[in-house]
């Protein structure tokens, strides 16, 4: 499959959203469009899109906290699944965060999720012992 991997387009804010939702990775708490805009604003933040022709056919949010790159909200859309998508979308996040020389990536899964915790795993991720914490500040 031809695919071409840029930066996600303002005007493809909805589409990206209805990806994210289609992919499960939508959290009521969670308000997406504001994720998305931070990513495009933010200087060590972007979202990657893979588009098959017109279509977006992928997402992945990428970003740099100065120690350690991080990634989020890897989306490919249901019926392109398990044709390697999902694989190029982090290795394009990968590269972007070696062009800022970031030395580790980091990245989240609900510890119930098996299939993406071994989709990550054949990609050469391994489980960390570290323990999230986190605090709401709005």
């Amino acid at each position: 499959m031809d695919l071409v991997i840029d930066s996600l387009a303002e005007s493809e804010i909805e589409a990206s959203v209805a990806l994210w939702r289609e992919a499960g990775l939508w959290r009521p708490w969670n308000d997406p469009h504001a994720d998305i805009r931070l990513a495009l604003v933010g200087p060590n933040s972007t979202i990657l899109a893979a588009h098959a022709g017109a279509r977006l056919a992928a997402t992945v949010m990428v970003g740099w906290d100065g120690h350690r790159g991080w990634i989020y909200y890897l989306a490919v859309a249901r019926d392109l699944q398990r044709r390697g998508i999902g694989a190029r979308m982090v290795k394009a996040a990968e590269d972007w965060l070696a062009e800022r020389d970031a030395p580790k990536l980091n990245l989240l899964v609900r510890a119930e999720n098996a299939a993406v915790l071994g989709f990550y795993e054949s990609l050469g991720y391994r489980r960390s012992d570290a323990v999230l914490l986190q605090r709401v500040l709005s």
